[in-house]
C-alpha cells in the first residue's frame, strides 16, 4: 500500500475513486434535490448558487442527478468486473490446467467471442432483453472475460509444471485444494490488475449504452444518460455535456492509473 502512496498519479486516482464511492454511498444526504424532481420554471438554468451544475430540459438538478448517477456507475462497474473475473478466472484455470479437449473447446469459444467487437455484441444482446441496470451489468460481465481467460490460462500453463504443483499431485491433493490453495494465489496478481482496469472499462461501456438509450432507463439517472440529454442542447446548455463527461473521464482514468500501479507493484520481475 505504501508503494501506491508513493506513486502520485495512482494515489490521486485512489483519492478520486474514494470520493466517488463516498458520494455514491451517501447520495441521499449529499444531493440537494431529488434526482427525478422536475421544476419547469428553471428549465435549462445555468450553474448558479441554487443549482451548482445547472438544470436539464425538465428542470431537474444536474448535480443531484450526477450524485445518484455515481451509484449506478459504481454498481455497474464493480458488479460487471466481478462477473468478468469469476468467468475469466474459472475458464482460464480449467483450460490451462486440464489442457486437451477442455483447453481446445474453451479457447476456440474464446476466439469466437474475440471475433466480435465487444460493444457490438453487447448491443446485440441488449436488443433482445429489456434495457435496465441488471441486464446491463450481466451483459457487460458476460462479454468482457475473454482477455482475462487467456491471461490466466498462460499463467496456469507455466505454474502447473512447477515443483510444488507436481509434489501436491503426488500427495493426492484434491483438485479443489490444488486450484484454490496452490494455483490461484500464484495467478492473483494479473487478475487484480485486470479487475481494476475492467471496472473503468465497464463504467465507460455503461455510459456509452446509456448515451445510446440502451442502458439504464429513466427515472434512474446515470452519467451516460445526462450526456445523452446534453447532445440536444450542446450550445444552449453546455453544462449537460461538460460535467458528466469530465466525471466519466477522471473516473475511468483513475481506475486505469490504479491498475497500472498495481501491475508495477505486483509484477515480481520488478523486484527480482
Amino acid at each position: 500500500m505504501n508503494k501506491i502512496f508513493k506513486n502520485k498519479a495512482a494515489f490521486a486516482g485512489v483519492v478520486f475513486i474514494a470520493a466517488v464511492v463516498f458520494i455514491a454511498v451517501f447520495a441521499p444526504f449529499i444531493a440537494p434535490y431529488e434526482p427525478a424532481s422536475q421544476d419547469l420554471s428553471v428549465r435549462l438554468a445555468a450553474p448558479s448558487a441554487a443549482h451548482i451544475l445547472g438544470t436539464d430540459d425538465l428542470g431537474r438538478d444536474v448535480f443531484s442527478r450526477m450524485v445518484y448517477g455515481a451509484r449506478v456507475s459504481m454498481a455497474v462497474g464493480f458488479f460487471a468486473a466481478l462477473l468478468t473475473v469469476l468467468i475469466g478466472t474459472l475458464l482460464g484455470m480449467v483450460s490451462g490446467y486440464f489442457g486437451g479437449i477442455a483447453d481446445s473447446v474453451i479457447m476456440r469459444f474464446t476466439d469466437i467471442m474475440l471475433c466480435f467487437p465487444t460493444f457490438f455484441l453487447i448491443l446485440l444482446v441488449i436488443a433482445f432483453f429489456e434495457p435496465n441496470i441488471y441486464n446491463v451489468m450481466l451483459v457487460i460481465g458476460l462479454t468482457s472475460w475473454t482477455g482475462l481467460a487467456r491471461i490466466v490460462r498462460a499463467e496456469v500453463l507455466s505454474i502447473r509444471e512447477r515443483e510444488f504443483v507436481l509434489a501436491s499431485k503426488m500427495l493426492a491433493v484434491s483438485k479443489s485444494r490444488l486450484f484454490f490453495i496452490h494455483i490461484l494465489p500464484n495467478v492473483i496478481s494479473p487478475i487484480i490488475v485486470y479487475a481494476a482496469i475492467g471496472i473503468g472499462g465497464a463504467i465507460l461501456t455503461e455510459s456509452g449504452l446509456s448515451f445510446l438509450g440502451l442502458g439504464v432507463q429513466p427515472p434512474m439517472s446515470s452519467w451516460g444518460q445526462i450526456l445523452m440529454q446534453g447532445k440536444d442542447y450542446i450550445y444552449a446548455a453546455w453544462w449537460l455535456s461538460l460535467f458528466p463527461g469530465i466525471v466519466i473521464l477522471f473516473t475511468v482514468l483513475s481506475f486505469n492509473l490504479i491498475g497500472e500501479a498495481l501491475r508495477d507493484i505486483l509484477d515480481p520481475k520488478e523486484y527480482s
